[in-house]
């Protein structure tokens, strides 16, 4: 696997209700600034993604941030970042979060972040890339979520390595772990469909 010196981290704009969320962002956002990691994220200030941006940058590190230009002041765009980047659209924000990122975490939040780490999964599936993927279990809230890639296995719609494509950890502290042990995308996870 390549060295990772950035890392895309989708996460929500509100902290949810379990604390354990924002402890979790607060520490991947240690972890980050520890190891000289760059965090590409959604570019606001609030919720997960401002509690964990504000603790990479209070740790030294370097952060960007994306964002399009319609959500910059509804999701109040982090002005303290490093580099933040404007997009004309959310398709565009992606793709510059996967251009700038060496792997993936993802954190709690809404369908936004649902739909990122869907988008980046789907990807992988279909061999767009290779980049470890990691999802950050806090309160067993991605639980449903795994289950769900399960039942498409179950019911003959995914080869069974596509749970590979994506590691489930239950703390930040796992994170990094996990990053350097995910394996490569197996030629089955596409193959198996023609």
């Amino acid at each position: 696997m390549t060295k990772i010196s950035s890392l895309c981290v989708f996460c929500g704009s509100k902290n949810g209700e379990d604390p354990a969320h924002k402890a979790a962002a607060g520490r991947l956002g240690q972890h980050m600034a520890e190891r000289g990691i760059t965090l590409v994220y959604g570019g606001g200030c609030i919720g997960l993604m401002g509690v964990l941006s504000d603790a990479v940058l209070a740790g030294g590190g370097h952060v960007i941030g994306i964002i399009p230009e319609f959500l910059k002041d509804m999701e109040v765009g982090n002005h303290a970042v490093s580099e933040l980047i404007i997009t004309n659209s959310m398709h565009e924000r992606k793709t510059r979060m996967f251009e700038l990122s060496d792997g993936f975490v993802v954190l709690p939040g809404g369908l936004g972040t649902l739909d990122e780490t869907l988008e980046i999964v789907t990807w992988k599936q279909l061999r767009l890339h290779s980049k470890p993927i990691v999802m950050l279990n806090t309160g067993g809230y991605w639980s449903a979520l795994q289950d769900l890639v399960r039942r498409t296995i179950d019911g003959g719609f995914a080869h069974p390595a596509v749970e590979e494509l994506f590691t489930m950890v239950d703390g930040a502290d796992d994170v990094f772990p996990a990053l350097e042990a995910q394996p490569e995308p197996k030629d089955e996870v596409l193959t198996s469909h023609l």
